[in-house]
C-alpha cells in the first residue's frame, strides 16, 4: 500500500494560507476539512462582518414602496445588478438581471415562460442538475418534442452537433440548457456550444451555478440568452439569492404564465385586467431579498481581491493533487481502491470530483457507509446522485430495463436508495451513488491528505 497521505506534496500559494488564517479560521478552530464547494462556496469573516455591521446601522424597507429605507434597498439591488453584470463582463446594455431564490428558481423562471408549441423543441445534456431536466415538463405539456445529447465514457457530450441539427428542424422555438461545468463529475462544457446551438435556432439556457465560482466567464465573448446562478454558490454568503442574467431580446420574448406583488404596473379585480412592469421587473415575483442584495458587494470584493485567474489556478492545483492522490491508494495486492468518475485526466474539468470506494475484489463500498467514515473523521464531503440523475445513470453504466424495474419497485414499497441499490445490485454489482469532492478557496493541502486519509482507511 503506497500512504499518499504522508507521500504527496502539495505546492500550495501562501496568499492562500494568509487568506485562510484571517478568513477562514473556524475550519482549523473546529477541526473540519470541508470539502463541499459545489455545495456551498465558503462565506469568509469579512463578509459576515460588513453585512452584520451594515444592518445594525442602517435600515432598509420593501423596495415596493417610496420612503427612504425602501429607496435604500433598491439601490442596494441596483447596485448589485451592475456587480454581477461587471463580474460575468456582460454589457448592461444588452443583459439585465432578475433576482431570484436561487439558481433552481432562475431556471424555472425560464421554463415556466419560454414559449413552448407543437412545433417547438427542448434539447438537454444527460449531465444536468434536475432544475433544468425539470423544464422537459413544461416542453412536454406544450407538445415539444424533448431530445438528450448523450455523454461518452469521459462523461462529456459525445453528439451535441448532431442532436441539435436533428432538432433545429423544428419551426416553433428551441431551448438547449446545458451546465458550463457538471455538478457531478466536474467536467467543463465547452462554451462554444453555445454558438454551435445558436446557429441551429435555439436559445441557451446555460447552468453557470458550479462553474463561474471558481471561473471567469466572459458574455460578452459568448452570448447566451439565459444564465442561472446563486449567490452562495459564488461566495457562501447569502444563501436564498440567485439571479437570471437575461438578454434583453430572449427576456422580452418569454410569456408570463401568472403574475404576483411587484411584478404589475396595475390589476383590476373588477375588469380582470394587469400589466405586468416592463423587463426584469415583470419577472421578480414578490419582493426580493434586499436584504441579501446588501451584502452582495463584500463577496464581490473578495473575490476581485483574490483575483479569478489566481483562484481558478489554486482549485485547479488541489484538484490535480486529489485526483493523483486517490489514483494512487492500492490495496496490498495492488488493486485499486478508488474508481473515479469523469475525465482520466486534468484538462477540461474543475475543482469537482466524483468517485466510489472500491473493496480488494472490486466491489463498490455504499457511498453511505463511505459518508459515515467521512463524518467521524472530520471531512465534509457530499455523498449521492448530486440532483444529477443522467450523469449519474452514465457514470454507473445502468441497464435502462433493470433501473427503470427497480424505480417501480422500490417506489412501490416506499423509495429509498437502499431499497433502490439492493433491487439494482441483487445480480451484479452496480454503484448507486457516489462520493464528491468539491475545492475552492479556502481549502489548502491539509484538507486534500484528510480525505485521502478517509479512502484509505478502506485499504484491505
Amino acid at each position: 500500500m503506497l500512504t499518499v497521505a504522508q507521500n504527496v506534496s502539495i505546492s500550495a500559494d501562501p496568499f492562500f494560507d494568509a487568506l485562510r488564517r484571517k478568513e477562514f479560521a473556524r475550519l482549523d478552530q473546529t477541526g473540519l476539512a470541508y470539502l463541499d464547494y459545489t455545495g456551498s462556496a465558503m462565506p469568509a469573516a469579512r463578509q459576515l462582518l460588513s453585512h452584520n455591521e451594515l444592518l445594525d446601522s442602517v435600515v432598509y424597507g420593501n423596495p415596493h414602496a417610496d420612503h427612504a429605507p425602501s429607496r435604500r434597498s433598491t439601490e442596494a439591488l441596483d447596485a448589485s445588478r451592475e456587480l454581477l453584470l461587471s463580474h460575468l463582463d456582460a454589457d448592461p446594455a444588452e443583459y439585465v438581471v432578475c433576482f431570484t431564490a436561487n439558481a433552481t428558481g432562475a431556471v424555472k423562471l425560464v421554463g415556466e415562460s419560454y414559449p413552448f408549441g407543437l412545433r417547438s423543441a427542448y434539447v438537454l445534456s444527460a449531465d444536468n442538475h434536475n432544475a433544468l431536466n425539470g423544464v422537459r415538463e413544461y416542453a412536454r405539456r406544450a407538445g415539444a418534442q424533448v431530445a438528450y445529447v448523450r455523454l461518452d465514457e469521459e462523461l462529456r457530450l459525445a453528439d451535441a452537433a448532431e442532436t441539435l441539427s436533428r432538432l433545429g428542424a423544428a419551426r416553433g422555438p428551441k431551448l438547449f440548457g446545458f451546465p458550463a461545468q457538471s455538478n457531478f463529475s466536474g467536467v467543463r462544457h465547452p462554451l462554444d456550444l453555445i454558438e454551435l446551438a445558436q446557429s441551429a435556432g435555439f436559445d441557451v439556457l446555460l447552468d453557470a451555478a458550479a462553474f463561474v465560482p471558481t471561473c471567469a466567464v466572459s458574455l460578452r465573448a459568448h452570448r447566451p440568452e439565459f444564465v442561472a446562478l446563486s449567490f452562495y454558490k459564488l461566495f457562501g454568503h447569502p444563501t436564498g439569492l440567485g439571479a437570471l442574467v437575461a438578454r434583453r431580446d430572449a427576456l422580452a420574448r418569454l410569456e408570463r404564465p401568472w403574475f404576483s406583488g411587484g411584478t404589475v404596473e396595475y390589476v383590476s379585480v373588477q375588469n380582470d385586467m394587469h400589466s405586468l412592469l416592463p423587463e426584469f421587473a415583470g419577472f421578480e415575483d414578490g419582493t426580493p431579498h434586499f436584504l441579501g442584495a446588501a451584502a452582495l458587494p463584500s463577496g464581490f470584493g473578495l473575490l476581485a481581491e483574490v483575483g479569478m485567474e489566481r483562484l481558478s489556478a489554486h482549485v485547479q492545483r488541489l484538484t490535480t493533487e486529489l485526483l493523483v492522490a486517490l489514483r494512487c491508494v492500492t490495496h496490498r495486492d495492488g488493486a485499486p481502491v478508488v474508481r473515479v468518475y469523469g475525465p482520466s485526466g486534468f484538462v477540461g474539468r474543475g475543482g469537482t470530483v466524483a468517485f466510489n470506494v472500491l473493496t480488494a475484489d472490486g466491489s463498490v463500498v455504499p457511498y453511505w457507509v463511505v459518508d459515515e467514515r467521512a463524518r467521524a473523521f472530520g471531512v465534509a464531503l457530499r455523498g449521492g446522485c448530486f440532483c444529477n440523475p443522467g450523469a449519474a445513470e452514465a457514470a454507473f453504466g445502468f441497464d435502462p430495463d433493470a433501473a427503470a424495474r427497480c424505480l417501480r419497485t422500490a417506489g412501490e414499497l416506499g423509495f429509498s436508495v437502499q431499497r433502490f441499490a439492493a433491487c439494482m445490485t441483487h445480480d451484479t454489482d452496480v454503484a448507486v451513488g457516489a462520493m464528491r469532492a468539491s475545492l475552492g478557496m479556502a481549502n489548502n493541502g491539509a484538507d486534500v491528505r484528510r480525505a485521502i486519509q478517509v479512502v484509505e482507511s478502506f485499504v484491505d
